[in-house]
C-alpha cells in the first residue's frame, strides 16, 4: 500500500522528495500565516491535513528505496543535496509520527488562544525545517536548516511572552553559540576532507586538525540535542512556551536532530575510538548533562519544570552511548532517542492536559487529579514507567544497553547513570503521587465540577505514546530489529534483544528502582507529603548550597556567560574612559604646563634661544644615530 507513496516520493530524479516534503509545509504555512484571524477553521483545517500529509508521505518514504538528489547551485561545493539512506528514513518516521500526534493534540490544546494562528504558522515551519536536516547531504544546506530551526524556536517563544523575551533571546544565544561552532566545525571537516557532501566523509582521523573539527562539530551537535553548558534555555522555556511546543522540540526534535547529527559525527564523519581521550570527553559531557539534569529534576514543584529537567538528563545517556564508541553503546542511545520521544511528548501532553484542566501544573496548588482525569493520569504512569526504565518498557531495555557499554568503558561512568536511575525513579514518584493520588486539591477559584478530562483529541496521542512504550518494550526485538541495520555494517549482526548480555546490570538496575520506590515510601510517611519525599536530598551539607546556587541561576552558563561579557564590557569601559582621560584632561594640562613654562622661558635673550635651537639638533642627531 505504501509502495505508490514511495514511487511518488523518488520520482523525477528525488525532486518529490524537496517539494512535498519541504516546499509543500512551508507554503501552507505562510498560508496559515496571510489568512485573516476569521479562518482559524481554516487554518486547523489546513494544518491537520498538512500533518496527516507528511505522516503519510514519512511512512512512504520508511520503504523506499535509497535515493540522492544533487543540484549545483552556489559553487564552492555548496550543493542542494538530498540523500534518503536508511538512517534519515528512520528519523523522518520517528519525526513524522511525532508531528502528527503532538499537531492532533494541538488543535485542541490553542482552540481559542490568542497565538492559535502563529503557532500553526511555527509548527508546520518547523515540520518543514526538520525535514530539511534529516534529507541534507551537504553540510552547508545542514547548517542552513539549523539556523532557520533556531528561529522557528525564537518565534515560538515569543508568542506569549512577546513583551517579555527574556527565554527567547536565551534560546538564539546559546543555539548561535552551537552553530558557530558547528560552522567552525564544518571549516575544518571540509579542509580535511575536501568535500561539503555529507556521504562522501567518512573515518576521518581525530587527530591534528581533526581534533578541533571534531570538538567543534561534536560541541554543536550536543547543543542542538540539549546537552550541558546549552541547555539552560529549556526549562524556562517551560515556564513561557506553549506546551505543545515543549512537547514536540525538547520533548522529541531536539533529541531526533541532535543525536542524529552526534551520530553522524561520532561514527560517519570521524573516526572516534573507544577508550580514546575524545571518546572520554563525549562520555563526561554526557555523565555531566545527566547528572545535573536529573538533580535540578528532584527539586521542582511543577510538573514542566521536572519534566524539562528531566529531558535535559536524558539525553546525558544518550551521549554517553554513542560516546563510548562502542556497538552496544551507540545501538542504545539511538533505541533511547526513540524512546525518549516517546515517553517524554506522552508525560508532557499529560501535563498539558492537567493545565487545560485546572489552570496550572504547579504541584503545590493541585492534587488527587486521578478520581477526575483517570486516563489522563493512565498515559502519565504508563509513559513515566518508561521513563524511570522499569522492566518491560522500552527505556529499561535502552538503558541497559547504555549501561552495558558504560560499565565495559569506565566503571564511574556507571555509576553516575545508576544515579540518574535512582534520580528519575524519585522525581517521578514525587510528581506522579503529588498530582494524581491523594485528596483533591484544586486551586482557587476552580470547582471540582469543572476538572473534567480533555477531549478525545488531546487524550488520544498521549495514551497512543504511553502505549507504546509498552509495546515497544515487551515486543523490543521490533525496534532494535530496525535500529541496528540502519546504522551500517559495524553495527549490525549482533543480537541486543531481550535481556542485556549480564543479568548483573539488570538485578542493579531494578535495585536502584526499588531503593527510590523505598525512598519515597519512607520520606512520605515521616513529612506527610509526597512532594518532601526527596527534601532530605537537598539539605545535606555542601549540596543545599549547590542546589541554592542553581535556584538562583548563578550556576546558569548563560548568566555566566553574561557576567564574562559585563566583565569584559567594563573592562573596555575603563580602557576607553582613561583615553578620553588622556586626550581630554592629561594632555590638556601638560600642554598648558609647558605653555606656561616656556613662555618664562621666552625673554627675547638671543643665548638662550641658540642654546635651544642646539640642544634640540643635538637631540635630533643623537636619535638619527641610534635608529640607524
Amino acid at each position: 500500500m505504501l509502495q505508490p507513496i514511495a514511487s511518488l516520493l523518488t520520482m523525477g530524479s528525488g525532486m518529490n522528495l524537496l517539494y512535498l516534503l519541504i516546499v509543500v509545509p512551508l507554503l501552507l504555512s505562510l498560508l496559515c500565516l496571510i489568512l485573516p484571524r476569521t479562518q482559524e477553521t481554516l487554518k486547523g483545517l489546513l494544518f491537520l491535513l498538512s500533518i496527516f500529509f507528511n505522516l503519510v508521505l514519512s511512512l512512504g518514504l520508511f520503504v523506499a528505496q535509497d535515493t540522492t538528489v544533487l543540484i549545483p547551485w552556489a559553487g564552492f561545493g555548496m550543493n542542494l543535496a538530498i540523500r534518503v539512506y536508511a538512517f534519515s528514513r528512520f528519523a523522518i518516521l520517528a519525526a513524522g509520527c511525532a508531528f502528527f500526534l503532538v499537531g492532533l493534540y494541538s488543535l485542541c490544546f490553542i482552540k481559542g488562544k490568542s497565538y492559535q494562528g502563529g503557532f500553526i504558522c511555527f509548527y508546520l515551519l518547523l515540520m518543514s525545517f526538520a525535514n530539511g536536516v534529516f534529507l541534507a547531504n551537504n553540510l552547508v544546506m545542514l547548517l542552513f536548516f539549523w539556523e532557520a530551526i533556531m528561529l522557528v524556536v525564537f518565534g515560538m517563544l515569543l508568542l506569549i511572552k512577546r513583551p517579555k523575551p527574556r527565554t527567547a533571546v536565551k534560546a538564539i544565544i546559546l543555539n548561535a553559540i552551537a552553530d558557530f561552532l558547528l560552522l567552525l566545525g564544518i571549516a575544518i571537516t571540509y579542509s580535511l576532507s575536501g568535500s561539503l557532501m555529507m556521504d562522501v566523509i567518512s573515518g576521518l582521523p581525530v587527530e591534528g586538525a581533526g581534533v578541533v573539527g571534531f570538538l567543534c562539530m561534536m560541541l554543536g551537535a550536543v547543543g542542538k540535542a540539549g546537552a550541558v553548558p546549552f541547555h539552560s534555555w529549556i526549562p524556562d522555556a517551560a515556564d513561557d512556551a506553549p506546551l505543545p511546543f515543549m512537547a514536540i522540540l525538547p520533548g522529541v526534535l531536539e533529541k531526533l536532530l541532535g543525536i542524529y547529527l552526534l551520530f553522524r559525527v561520532c561514527v560517519d564523519f570521524y573516526a572516534l575510538q573507544p577508550g580514546s581521550v575524545m571518546s572520554q570527553l563525549v562520555m563526561w559531557i554526557g555523565a555531566l548533562t545527566l547528572f545535573f539534569g536529573i538533580a535540578m529534576a528532584l527539586i521542582q514543584n511543577d510538573i514542566k519544570r521536572m519534566l524539562a529537567f528531566s529531558a535535559v538528563g536524558q539525553v546525558g545517556y544518550m551521549v554517553l552511548g554513542i560516546g563510548t564508541a562502542l556497538p552496544v553503546g551507540i545501538v542504545g542511545a539511538v533505541f533511547h532517542m526513540l524512546n525518549h520521544a516517546m515517553y517524554k511528548s506522552s508525560l508532557f501532553l499529560a501535563a498539558g492536559a492537567v493545565e487545560k484542566a485546572t489552570g496550572t501544573t504547579d504541584l503545590r496548588k493541585i492534587g488527587g487529579l486521578g478520581r477526575r482525569m483517570p486516563i489522563t493520569g493512565c498515559s502519565f504512569l504508563l509513559a513515566g514507567f518508561a521513563f524511570v526504565g522499569f522492566p518491560g518498557f522500552n527505556a529499561f531495555f535502552s538503558k541497559d544497553l547504555i549501561f552495558d557499554a558504560a560499565l565495559q568503558t569506565n566503571v564511574i561512568f556507571y555509576i553516575i547513570a545508576l544515579l540518574g536511575v535512582f534520580g528519575t525513579a524519585a522525581s517521578f514518584l514525587k510528581v506522579m503521587h503529588a498530582a494524581f493520588f491523594g485528596p483533591l486539591r484544586l486551586p482557587q477559584g476552580i470547582q471540582r465540577e469543572e476538572v473534567r478530562e480533555v477531549p478525545l483529541c488531546m487524550l488520544l496521542p498521549m495514551f497512543i505514546l504511553a502505549a507504546g512504550c509498552l509495546l515497544f518494550g515487551l515486543f523490543n526485538r521490533l525496534p532494535l530489529g530496525v535500529i541496528q541495520p540502519l546504522l551500517g555494517e559495524r553495527l549490525a549482526g549482533v543480537e541486543y534483544a531481550g535481556w542485556p548480555h549480564s543479568m548483573l546490570l539488570v538485578l542493579i538496575s531494578i535495585v536502584c528502582l526499588l531503593l527510590a520506590v523505598g525512598n519515597h515510601i519512607l520520606a512520605y510517611r515521616y513529612t506527610g507529603s509526597a512532594l518532601k519525599s526527596v527534601d532530605h536530598f537537598r539539605y545535606i551539607p555542601g549540596v543545599r548550597q549547590l542546589y541554592d546556587a542553581a535556584e538562583k541561576h548563578y550556576l546558569d552558563p548563560y548568566n555566566l556567560f553574561l557576567s564574562l561579557v559585563k566583565i569584559y564590557a567594563l573592562v573596555c569601559s575603563c580602557f576607553d574612559r582613561m583615553i578620553n582621560w588622556i586626550y581630554d584632561v592629561l594632555l590638556v594640562k601638560m600642554v598648558s604646563f609647558l605653555a606656561t613654562n616656556f613662555h618664562d622661558f621666552s625673554d627675547g635673550s638671543t643665548n638662550r634661544y641658540l642654546v635651544w635651537t642646539f640642544s634640540g639638533l643635538g637631540f635630533l642627531a643623537v636619535l638619527f644615530l641610534l635608529l640607524i
